[in-house]
């Protein structure tokens, strides 16, 4: 297959994740922090958000956490602290999802119904809608982009938002496991593209892990 790479003026793809109402949900967690119980979950480790029949949300002071679907693993969105989890799925009568640690976190827990009660206390509604929507807008995002776009397009999104993690998230991993935990292609369909970006020094890689985004051309 001839994978001629061109370039365009279409200003491309972008991430909800540049819409982070980043006030919004530090305002919640310093509101709600002091009712909650901290803790420290390790790199790798598994956060549910049921504990019998209670369900709990999670604030995340440090670090960073994936959103994994339970089946397959697939990982449905990632963010870096601070955020809030658990709360933009509350009417779900099944675990579908769970948290996995990404590097060692500073977390909080509480349960849902508590922080229910003090988002109304404390009315803090407003900043909690801004937050659903960022979440919603963070899954949509995904979702549209593993149905509808080119197995190009899907790997130069993931290659920017893996230069939006952090340096330890990205000297932690190869930028094709982050491609292909987020994605249903194929490893070797991942390899051949990054491959051909490298070669052409679109890219910057060191025993397969990301350094540098020199250009990434909107079409191939």
């Amino acid at each position: 297959m001839n994978t001629k790479i061109t370039t365009g003026t279409n200003p491309g793809i972008t991430s909800a994740l540049g819409t982070k109402p980043v006030a919004d949900i530090e305002k919640i967690i310093e509101q709600t922090s002091p009712f909650a119980t901290s803790f420290r979950a390790n790199k790798g480790e598994i956060l549910r958000y049921y504990s019998g029949n209670k369900r709990t949300c999670y604030l995340l002071h440090q670090g960073s956490i994936t959103l994994n679907r339970r089946g397959d693993g697939m990982v449905l969105n990632s963010e870096q602290a601070t955020f809030i989890l658990g709360v933009s799925n509350q009417f779900s009568q099944t675990e579908n999802l769970y948290i996995r640690v990404n590097e060692n976190a500073l977390m909080s827990r509480l349960p849902l119904e508590r922080f229910n009660l003090l988002i109304e206390s404390f009315n803090l509604w407003e900043s909690m809608c801004k937050v659903l929507v960022y979440t919603a807008s963070r899954v949509y995002e995904h979702c549209t982009l593993v149905s509808q776009m080119s197995s190009y397009e899907i790997i130069r999104f993931q290659l920017l938002e893996l230069m939006n993690e952090s340096e330890r998230i990205r000297a932690s991993m190869t930028a094709a496991n982050y491609i292909k935990n987020r994605t249903y292609l194929s490893r070797s369909g991942i390899m051949r593209i990054l491959a051909e970006l490298r070669q052409a020094g679109y890219i910057e890689v060191n025993r397969g892990i990301l350094v540098a985004i020199n250009h990434l051309p909107l079409k191939y």
